[in-house]
């Protein structure tokens, strides 16, 4: 019996937990979360794409020229929390996450959680 529907419904469902995860994270300590996330993922990467992120204060200063400032702030934010990104991934996924790195980006307002996973043992290469 074809259980690809099953998988693609449970594939679905661990990338809405993810986009879910991450959100909250932002929503929990910016004050905000994104209004829409699409999150993608590989055998060995997730890709989480959200979507007007900036709280009033950003965007006051992203209007005002500063958006070295905002990246600043914000990169700053990724590297403080990521070991929060890293393990609501893990927990999602089961998996060892062995690089994390984030993007922001101002017109259009988006950001990009990329999270690298550790090769499962049927995904390496043969050694030799």
């Amino acid at each position: 019996m074809d259980d690809s529907g099953d998988g693609a419904r449970d594939r679905g469902k661990l990338s809405a937990a993810i986009s879910n995860a991450i959100v909250g994270i932002h929503r929990e300590y910016f004050g905000r979360g994104a209004k829409r996330t699409r999150t993608v993922m590989g055998a060995d990467y997730i890709i989480c794409f959200l979507e007007d992120i900036y709280t009033p204060v950003e965007r006051t200063l992203i209007d005002a020229g500063r958006t070295d400032t905002v990246r600043e702030t914000r990169n700053t934010f990724q590297d403080a929390m990521g070991p929060k990104f890293r393990e609501a991934v893990e927990e999602a996924t089961g998996r060892t996450v062995v690089a994390f790195m984030s993007q922001v980006h101002f017109d259009p307002d988006m950001a990009a959680e990329v999270f690298v996973l550790e090769p499962q043992e049927e995904d390496r290469a043969p050694e030799g």
